[in-house]
């Protein structure tokens, strides 16, 4: 379960002005509970814990155990934004960080940049490896998958035959139409369904993200069980809600005080990729109207040796959010030194994690007295089941959040405007006219 700390907002906020951004977060929490809100058909995601089906569960571990029997010892999730970022997540935080799993495939991501050589060192990867694929593209068409797929496509093809390819190529797709679904009916692709009334940066808790958390060999029922157990307390219609509380409270701060950017702070490298993924749920749900708080994110303590320096003293246009972790899961206790060269005996006998613990705690405080609200949030210990909690308070409170703005969150019309840009630039049929004007601006 999520819990919220604002103490470290106190000075620099008052009572009645929190007082009444709460009443105004209220207010918006009854909007997106009464789904008569902007973007109100795409809703889906709410009840995503208690309702995702045994069954679909249970197909995912049917490719996992087809994959394992073939002696796939490689995956490759194809897909962009929130068609990977939420996997990605998951998996990099319960991953050991530098050890295989003993039991599962290496899971690699690709189709989330343009990169050549990105692509061409992952191919070499391909080579040395047993290699299956997860295609992710409501559409099957977005450039940057697309190209992805058919490399990897291709290679599968040539490497284990057409027919052993269709086995080994899995689509996560619309139900009935767009180009992914078409090749995967020609190519007889097994196929899990995007819902339509779930946008990409809420999917983590559908096959879009589940597949992917499965074959990596991780728990997803707990993770469900996780986020099942705190929307129970985040859809209470309370004052205490802890996702209602920290909509409010980022909402003051960036409307009553300037506040504009907000830092999604780590004390654990695990964690680094939930700020990429909290980046695009509230950067996609709020930046429209010339409005919302712009998401950034920091590891610390590595990054209060470079970005520190800008947060202690630099332009005060930001707040702070720590997601911290209360509990490690492993065991490290420094040693004494006879000859105490690098003086640190005096820590002799501490747990590492007492130590960053402690780095934590003089990094908000140093934070506050150099003008930098803290908003901190916390859960036991990086797992399955607090991973869930953490997915489904942060959606859930970007709902609220984005309706106390007056902003849609579930709409992204400002991404097409690359894509535009890019189509015309690479002469694609249909947009001459657009081509002929931008090689005149450039």
């Amino acid at each position: 379960m999520v819990k919220i700390n604002l103490g470290g907002c106190s000075s620099f906020v008052k009572d009645a002005e929190f007082k009444n951004y709460t009443l105004k977060a209220l207010a918006a929490f009854d909007e997106l509970q009464g789904e008569k809100g902007l973007g109100n058909d795409f809703l889906g995601w709410k009840t995503l814990p208690v309702d995702t089906p045994e069954s679909l569960i249970k197909d995912c571990e049917a490719v996992r155990d087809d994959w394992k029997a073939r002696g796939v010892d490689l995956v490759v999730v194809i897909g962009i934004g929130g068609s990977y970022l939420g996997a990605r997540c998951a998996i990099e935080a319960l991953s050991h960080q530098f050890l295989p799993a003993k039991d599962a495939p290496r899971v690699v991501f690709a189709g989330n940049n343009l990169s050549e050589d990105y692509l061409a060192e992952l191919m070499d990867l391909a080579g040395m490896s047993n290699t299956a694929c997860v295609v992710i593209s409501k559409s099957g068409t977005t450039t940057e998958p697309a190209v992805a797929f058919r490399v990897v496509k291709e290679y599968i093809e040539n490497t284990y035959g057409k027919q052993e390819a269709s086995a080994r190529i899995v689509a996560i797709t619309d139900a009935v139409k767009g180009a992914l679904k078409t090749l995967s009916a020609q190519e007889g692709y097994r196929t899990f369904v995007v819902p339509d009334n779930v946008g990409g940066r809420y999917s983590v808790l559908t096959p879009v993200g589940i597949l992917p958390i499965v074959l990596a060999g991780f728990d997803i029922r707990a993770m469900l069980k996780g986020a099942a157990d705190e929307r129970e307390e985040v859809i209470r219609r309370s004052e205490d809600n802890p996702a209602l509380l920290y909509a409010a409270m980022r909402n003051l701060l960036y409307s009553e005080l300037g506040k504009k950017v907000e830092i999604l702070v780590n004390f654990d490298p695990k964690f680094q990729y939930l700020g990429e993924w909290w980046k695009q749920l509230y950067g996609e749900s709020e930046g429209k109207d010339l409005k919302g708080i712009f998401p950034a994110s920091v590891n610390f303590t590595t990054d209060l040796h470079s970005m520190g320096q800008f947060i202690q003293e630099g332009d005060r246009v930001m707040f702070e959010t720590t997601v911290k972790v209360e509990k490690a899961r492993r065991s490290v206790v420094i040693g004494s030194d006879p000859q105490n060269l690098d003086q640190l005996n005096y820590l002799a006998g501490s747990h590492v994690e007492h130590c960053n613990q402690m780095a934590q705690l003089g990094t908000k405080l140093a934070h506050i007295d150099g003008g930098v609200p803290q908003i901190e949030l916390s859960v036991e210990k990086i797992d399955e089941y607090n991973l869930g909690a953490i997915f489904y308070f942060f959606e859930f409170a970007c709902g609220i959040s984005a309706y106390l703005l007056g902003i849609n969150p579930f709409n992204q019309p400002g991404v097409e405007a690359y894509k535009k840009n890019m189509f015309a630039l690479l002469r694609k049929p249909g947009y001459e006219k657009q081509t002929e004007e931008i090689l005149k601006r450039i």
